[in-house]
């Protein structure tokens, strides 16, 4: 996992979340007769992929929804094999991962999961919390609903008054800021219960490639069409240029 890539320089400003919806292993598996459970080791490739180019990029934090709270609801075999691909990429992975200074997060319900998993991602987490150059969050057992529900639960069951404020700080990611770019693959258009409360002002790219064959070349795509888009926050272009006038100087525009 070499870091050598210079950042292009239409990227000079790159986001500093990146959220993505890594959808269409399966039909990438079914498209070339091969078991579903094939395409999502293939996109663990990917993701190794662009976890080295977020960091080539200046990106701080990748967010990635890797198992859904929904997916219990798929076959049986699949959901198995998603749990046995988990624990053996975090065996192979993480020392790569630790090596290139990226800290890792499983964020979501791990209360359905089972004791090794569970460890497994303990470990994970332990062995990487050191690492400043990425944040990983690996979204695993993970709602956008199921979020909301429990930090408002743990609010009330502290006493603690539910604000916007109070909500953001209970959240399963309150340990870094909101995306600002969130990338759905597979040629859906939805964000299907990801990141629901931190994606109010997220810029929003869908591209039909399939998770699986998703590489740097796409994810620069994605980046440049974030950069060409302007980033108001419920405030007019004018206001936004007066409240950051150097990006302004320079014709940034994103905020």
């Amino acid at each position: 996992m070499a870091l050598s890539a210079p950042l292009p320089s239409h990227l000079l400003e790159p986001p500093r979340h990146v959220a993505i919806v890594m959808d269409g292993n399966g039909r990438w598996a079914q498209r070339r007769w091969l078991p579903r459970v094939a395409g999502h080791r293939q996109g663990v490739d990917a993701l190794r992929q662009v976890v080295k180019a977020c960091i080539e990029r200046g990106v701080s934090v990748l967010s990635v929804f890797a198992f859904s709270s929904e997916n219990w609801k798929r076959p049986v075999e699949e959901v198995s094999g998603l749990m046995d691909l988990l624990a053996m990429a975090l065996s192979r992975e993480v020392p790569s991962l630790k090596k290139n200074g990226v800290r890792l997060y499983f964020p979501g319900d791990r209360s359905g999961l089972s004791a090794r998993v569970v460890q497994g991602l303990e470990k994970a987490e332990r062995e990487t919390e050191d690492n400043e150059t990425l944040i990983l969050n690996v979204c695993f057992n993970y709602g956008g609903r199921w979020d909301i529900a429990q930090a408002a639960r743990r609010l009330a069951q502290d006493g603690i008054e539910i604000t916007e404020a109070s909500l953001s700080n209970a959240m399963a990611l309150s340990h870094v800021g909101d995306p600002d770019l969130l990338i759905r693959t597979g040629g859906e258009l939805r964000i299907s219960n990801f990141l629901l409360w931190q994606s109010a002002y997220t810029e929003l790219v869908f591209t039909d490639c399939l998770w699986p064959d998703f590489d740097e070349a796409e994810l620069d795509r994605a980046l440049r069409e974030f950069a060409r888009r302007e980033r108001r926050f419920g405030q007019t272009s004018e206001q936004r240029a007066q409240a950051e006038p150097e990006m302004a100087d320079v014709g940034q525009r994103h905020a």
